[in-house]
């Protein structure tokens, strides 16, 4: 072969090297394949031109960027984790996971009925001692069971190992309904215990009323369960269905739905025991009863099942932990009472609050998990970083959600002007900063743990982080409250 050809042979494959990176950086693969070398040097300048321009444009000064723009830019310290993500990934995760997280996040404003019932209602924690103290056990309880549920249902839609639909479904999908039922009792009798313990401790609350505050938390336990559950399911079907993401939706909406049911139901189950006598007590009575029987049958039907064992086994332990925790809670809020007095615009509020920041640590928590059981998160605490876009997502949600409560709060209680919205308004956020703090940071942690320790972050994560949300918020309330007034 002549020198020329050889070089001409050369200057061919360096061409065709060319053109490949080209093609390769354009993405299709059809592109550039009739391209002659006059083309393709037309078209590698034009690229250069395009990149220069869009490179100038980055670097000159601008007075229309976009607020989560430069929401981002603040933001991107904290993003440079190991995964490299991009600044225009970032920018969608973050949008996406705002966006959803406002749409999740307005159900909350249940939250607002659910504080209207309490405030209309406060008459009746003068009834008995121990009924304040027990309201926030029931929530809270609840809280857990259905954190469980949504975490394990959210991560298993995404793994494939459940359906999104409730006949029909895997043996996964019936083992985790009956592990939810057994657990409902348990969390039952283990919330009265411990509510007993720090009530008669704290609040003096006596002995004989402990069958008082077991009858009253398995039955409204028992008819939370019937209500919320089939709406947990139907949530988790129709927000898959739309692609939208169960890990920020479902436990967001089942939360707000079930806040609001259980303060219904316990307003409804407290009027029946206390005030309509021996007949009242016997319909609270029975539910308790069908409760027990139930889970006794789902119990002795599960017990060889390995994965229904590890759920239960695990989900023990959080249930001692969150047991405390929640009483914590409710001794707190028997404090804030006398702090507030009448102000009902605070009871309003309350439930709302309490649930946004339970949902921030389910955001931030349901997405690790999945993206640990993916593969696409790294269990290291430096990770956090990689995972910033979800969690100022959700929690800039929440800001505007805590505003818009204050705003709704004095409004329904014929309190709203310029001043009282500011005042109030600022206590609100102020106590979402010092919570959302702490709630973001253990989610995250408590997500981590418990996948480098072999267990299954959902039986865990949202149950934890739930649970103390509720007693976070009600402290920082608390704090803000007696400092500020």
């Amino acid at each position: 072969m002549s020198q020329c050809s050889v070089k001409e042979g050369c200057k061919t494959c360096c061409e065709e090297s060319r053109m490949a990176r080209l093609q390769k950086e354009n993405g299709d693969p059809m592109f550039l394949e009739e391209l002659s070398s006059n083309d393709y040097q037309e078209e590698l300048s034009s690229r250069k031109s395009e990149k220069n321009s869009q490179l100038k444009k980055q670097e000159g000064p601008t007075n229309r960027q976009s607020f989560t723009t430069t929401l981002l830019t603040i933001l991107r310290p904290f993003s440079t984790g190991s995964l490299n993500i991009s600044a225009s990934e970032s920018r969608h995760r973050f949008v996406k996971t705002l966006k959803e997280s406002l749409g999740a996040f307005g159900f909350n404003l249940v939250g607002i009925a659910a504080g209207t019932i309490i405030a209309y209602y406060s008459g009746l924690f003068r009834l008995a001692p121990w009924v304040i103290l027990v309201y926030p056990s029931v929530v809270s309880a609840r809280g857990v069971i259905g954190g469980l549920f949504c975490g394990r249902l959210s991560t298993a839609l995404h793994l494939g190992t459940m359906q999104p639909r409730f006949l029909g479904n895997t043996k996964s999908f019936y083992l985790l309904f009956r592990a939810v039922a057994v657990l409902t009792l348990e969390a039952s009798l283990g919330m009265s215990l411990v509510a007993m313990l720090f009530g008669s401790a704290f609040l003096g609350v006596a002995s004989s009323d402990f069958v008082s505050i077991l009858m009253v938390t398995m039955a409204t336990m028992a008819l939370a369960l019937l209500v919320v559950s089939p709406l947990t399911i139907v949530v988790s079907v129709v927000s898959f269905k739309r692609g939208l993401d169960p890990d920020i939706v479902l436990y967001p909406v089942e939360s707000t739905v079930s806040d609001f049911f259980i303060t219904l139901i316990y307003v409804l189950v407290v009027n029946l025991f206390l005030q309509f006598g021996m007949g009242g007590k016997t319909m609270v009575g029975l539910v308790v009863l069908v409760l027990v029987l139930v889970s006794v049958y789902y119990l002795i039907r599960s017990i060889r099942e390995t994965e229904f064992v590890k759920t239960v086994r695990e989900s023990l332990l959080t249930l001692v932990f969150v047991a405390f925790i929640v009483n914590v809670t409710g001794s707190t809020l028997g404090k804030i009472s006398e702090v507030v007095g009448e102000r009902r615009e605070v009871y309003t509020v309350y439930p709302a609050m309490i649930d946004t920041m339970g949902d921030v640590g389910a955001v931030v928590g349901s997405t690790a998990t999945t993206k640990l059981a993916l593969g696409a998160l790294q269990p290291s605490f430096s990770s956090i970083r990689s995972h910033a876009t979800e969690i100022f997502g959700a929690w800039f949600a929440s800001s505007v959600m805590y505003f818009i409560y204050a705003f709704l709060s004095l409004a329904i209680q014929g309190q709203l002007s310029p001043f009282s919205l500011l005042m109030f308004a600022a206590r609100v956020l102020t106590t979402n900063v010092m919570a959302g703090a702490v709630i973001v940071i253990v989610s995250y942690m408590v997500a981590v743990l418990t996948y480098r320790k072999g267990l299954d972050p959902d039986n865990f994560v949202i149950p934890i982080e739930s649970s103390l949300a509720d007693s976070v918020t009600t402290i920082s309330l608390f704090l803000v409250l007696s400092l500020f007034g």
